[in-house]
């Protein structure tokens, strides 16, 4: 007898020895009544015996068949138990979930969410590895989800993407005063700017990459923004940190007709086609949340008018 037998054939016999009949049981399985029969005449090879005997008045089984029947009621009841069981633990998964992710991320959107967090997942514990450098990084195997800002084009982890965060050139009018604003991307090079790598500002189908040398290089908008409010220069920032209330009135946009690329974040996770309930319970909360309006970094103002690809999010607002 083979080792392993096809648990979709124990369960339409289960069905066909209940409903009596082989057309019965293709009405509740909706299969038609020969498929019914093939798939128990394929579980009586398996097995070796004759569970029941075909005739006009329907299926009559016979003592081993009754005897597996028995055993398959029971088998089939400890198999729905498990994955009640399961269920129980999606909704309120336990353990200890280990997250890395950018050092903006951790302050901006997880410590806001933590209250809210462990109120729905209280036996869920979690640790936070925040990371400054290095985003291009691989995950180490001991981190549960690793988020990135920049979907990796090669990855062993699955991959699932969030909203992305709209930015904007901006200065201090202080240093507009002072030096000027250029008047196209070119010129961003005779400026004082803060940033790194290199910048791509598009202007609808138009894309350019101006040759700059950073006075202060870094991609920490926690410290470029501080860089602007000071008159020291040029900079790129989330829209959201840009104009939340307390920075609006004190920057500029410069070339605001001119947009630099998104901030994409992505989660890269392991995992077969269904996660484990502590990853899957973490993903669809932090998506209630990231680049909608309920996301903790709009302190006022709509979704739509900070983040890209709102699609992603089903919860956020039209």
């Amino acid at each position: 007898m083979p080792h392993h037998i096809d648990l979709n054939d124990v369960r339409t016999f289960v069905i066909a020895a209940q409903a009596g009949t082989m057309s019965a049981a293709g009405k509740t399985l909706h299969q038609p009544a020969s498929t019914v029969s093939r798939s128990l005449t394929r579980l009586e090879k398996h097995l070796g015996v004759l569970l029941a005997h075909r005739g006009p008045k329907g299926l009559i089984l016979t003592d081993a068949g009754r005897e597996y029947l028995l055993a398959c009621r029971r088998a089939l009841r400890t198999l729905t138990d498990g994955e009640e069981s399961l269920e129980v633990r999606r909704s309120d998964p336990s353990g200890t979930i280990k997250i890395a992710c950018p050092l903006t991320m951790a302050r901006e959107i997880l410590a806001p969410l933590l209250k809210e967090f462990i109120t729905r997942f209280p036996s869920l514990k979690m640790e936070i590895e925040p990371y400054s450098f290095g985003w291009d990084q691989e995950p180490r195997e001991d981190v549960d989800v690793f988020f990135k800002l920049k979907a990796p084009k090669d990855s062993v982890r699955r991959v699932r993407s969030y909203p992305g965060t709209a930015r904007g050139l901006f200065a201090s009018p202080a240093y507009e005063d002072a030096f000027g604003s250029p008047a196209n991307p070119d010129e961003l090079a005779a400026h004082r700017c803060a940033g790194s790598g290199v910048w791509k500002l598009s202007r609808g189908s138009k894309e350019v990459s101006p040759n700059i040398a950073f006075h202060v290089v870094t991609s920490d908008p926690g410290i470029n923004l501080p860089f602007a409010l000071d008159g020291l220069g040029i900079t790129v920032l989330p829209l959201w940190m840009a104009k939340h209330p307390d920075n609006r009135s004190r920057l500029v946009p410069i070339l605001p007709l001119w947009k630099p690329e998104p901030i994409t974040l992505c989660a890269l996770f392991s995992g077969s086609s269904r996660l484990t309930p502590k990853v899957e319970g973490l993903l669809d909360f932090l998506a209630e949340y990231i680049g909608t309006d309920r996301d903790p970094r709009l302190k006022h103002g709509r979704a739509k008018e900070y983040f890209t690809d709102l699609t992603l999010s089903p919860t956020s607002g039209p």
